[in-house]
């Protein structure tokens, strides 16, 4: 693969991971950053792609790269159960293994405790082997978490210490604490018990990464606590007095996306100003704006290529065809429209294609669609990201929300 990495990455003198905050907003949290990492630099805010079996569906890294992309993530528990970090490390790291040279972003499988366990593995897993073993989850308790493979059945155990070592062998850059993820629908009672024990956990994680202090990765604390602020304060005093490179808000953040909205700016503001602090899966354009003036550095979701893959785009609010953020060209309208998706868009995809030939492609059930589709909704988030560090840059962030909410 030829080497184009340079156009997009930072380079940095450092080994390590190192957070530097560059310009703080005036008008609110809202701040610019670089984080250094062993593997380049990037700037903040920033979004986080999903890459959870160590591809994005449906794009090449060049593809990924060619939209601007700083950072993307994957998932410990997946890779884990396929191929295995043990031969991901032989084959020089995931940076080798998939063909990126920039940052990765590890999470620790703690979600995958709640999504296999409450039923949601449909979410997860669209694998072959989903009906014969429904029932994942076999226990949690102080030592870690025990899964059935969806794979083959067989059992799994993921404890702090194994979490922290599967990510170091995948080469991560950015790693997260092992913890649990609990849902809304739990009692207060299970939801401090649940942090406590990840606390615990977080300090296990801590004692592990000892061993791998010359790889320079960095280690987030999850914030937990549900929707309860006294909760939500002892994981953060826990976070803030432990040795930690940043936090990482997760959990559950309510039923409505007012109390999300609530629940971040109460937890944020809680939190060691001068360290990164990333948002576990949440990527909505609104969620987005709030988390940035909360002081919140990156974010990450699944949904900009999921629903690509389904003929939906995103778009600036602005330069919409239909006043809304995403739009499904799927429907019949797109038939005859013979003009990019967003006539602004810098993508590959607006350069090149119109609405007419992707809603074919669609009805048509060819695969390029959710390719055209997916490189077109990354280099838009990514789009958004830069404009709202512009946006801080020059104090005029609002201005730039109000284009795109």
């Amino acid at each position: 693969m030829k080497n184009i990495y340079n156009h997009f990455f930072y380079t940095n003198n450092t080994k390590v991971f190192e957070f530097t905050i560059t310009k703080q907003s005036n008008r609110s949290q809202a701040r610019l950053g670089i984080v250094n990492t062993p593997h380049g630099s990037l700037e903040t805010p920033a979004f986080i792609f999903c890459a959870t079996k160590a591809d994005i569906k449906g794009v090449t890294m060049d593809h990924v790269i060619g939209a601007e992309t700083q950072i993307i993530l994957s998932n410990t528990y997946h890779l884990m159960i396929q191929p295995g970090s043990e031969l991901v490390q032989k084959a020089g790291g995931l940076h080798k293994f998939m063909g990126w040279n920039g940052p990765i972003f590890t999470d620790s499988g703690g979600f995958q405790i709640f999504s296999l366990g409450y039923g949601n593995v449909e979410a997860e897993v669209k694998g072959s082997c989903l009906h014969r073993f429904k029932k994942s989850i076999l226990k949690i308790n102080e030592e870690g978490a025990r899964f059935r493979s969806y794979k083959d059945g067989s059992t799994v155990l993921l404890t702090p210490e194994t979490s922290m070592q599967i990510q170091h062998e995948l080469g991560s850059d950015i790693i997260v604490a092992f913890d649990e993820c609990t849902p809304f629908n739990v009692d207060k009672k299970y939801t401090m018990n649940s942090m406590r024990r990840s606390k615990r956990w977080g300090l296990r994680c801590i004692e592990q990464m000892k061993q791998y202090e010359e790889s320079g990765h960095a280690l987030l604390s999850v914030i937990q606590g549900g929707v309860y602020e006294d909760l939500r304060r002892e994981s953060v005093e826990f976070a803030n007095e432990n040795q930690f490179s940043g936090f990482a808000i997760g959990g559950s953040l309510g039923k409505t996306k007012e109390q999300m909205h609530d629940i971040v700016q109460m937890t944020s503001a809680m939190l060691d100003k001068s360290k990164y602090v990333h948002l576990l899966g949440i990527g909505g354009i609104s969620d987005i704006f709030n988390g940035v003036e909360c002081g919140l550095d990156t974010f990450d979701c699944v949904s900009p290529t999921r629903i690509a893959r389904h003929g939906i785009a995103i778009v600036k609010k602005s330069e919409s065809i239909n006043g809304k953020d995403n739009i499904n060209i799927n429907n019949a309208m797109f038939r005859e429209l013979f003009r990019p998706i967003d006539e602004s868009c810098g993508c590959y995809t607006c350069q090149n294609y119109t609405f007419a030939y992707i809603h074919h492609l669609l009805k048509a059930k060819e695969l390029l669609a959710g390719t055209l589709v997916s490189i077109h909704n990354i280099y838009t988030m990514n789009r958004l990201m830069r404009e709202i560090r512009q946006g801080i840059a020059e104090d005029n962030l609002d201005d730039i929300k109000k284009e795109w909410v």
